[in-house]
């Protein structure tokens, strides 16, 4: 079966839409989510082909890649090891992100009414990155989450 376009997120539809279904699971880490073409397996072993159009947007943990009677395939994502990053002032947050945007990281920020209840800036884990926080004294959490979109790298020259 060849996947061509999303029909839909479990997110963002009443639960009702899809009680009784089975879920039949994709299950992907956050760095897969950028490919428009791959090969991939449900948690079934049915072997699936996404072959997305150019400019349809990443994919999403509950995207909906099938629906067959009373049976979906879903998107669903693996949880990615992150920091997140909770600085007590905008100065704090001002020389956090300066010096994790000349490392090149990707960051994504959420504000208090997000799921997080606070305003962070959350990146990947990196070793260096949590001596860093220690270092300078801004609070962080290291933890496993389902991050709303990949972390994307963004180009760059100097």
């Amino acid at each position: 079966m060849i996947i061509e376009k999303i029909l839909g997120n479990l997110h963002e539809l009443p639960p009702e839409t899809y009680a009784g279904h089975h879920k039949e699971k994709v299950v992907l880490p956050s760095s897969l989510l950028v490919k428009r073409i791959q090969r991939v397996t449900t948690d079934h072993g049915k072997e699936l082909g996404i072959r997305l159009r150019a400019g349809s947007g990443d994919l999403r943990d509950g995207d909906i890649l099938a629906m067959e009677d009373t049976n979906l395939i879903v998107i669903s994502v693996l949880p990615t090891d992150v920091l997140v990053i909770s600085p007590r002032t905008i100065h704090e947050m001002g020389v956090v992100a300066h010096s994790l945007g000349n490392r090149h990281l990707q960051a994504q920020f959420f504000d208090a009414s997000s799921e997080y209840a606070a305003e962070v800036m959350v990146c990947q884990y990196d070793h260096t990155v949590e001596d860093y926080l220690k270092h300078v004294g801004v609070p962080y959490q290291r933890q496993e989450r389902v991050m709303p979109v990949p972390f994307r790298h963004a180009g760059h020259t100097h």
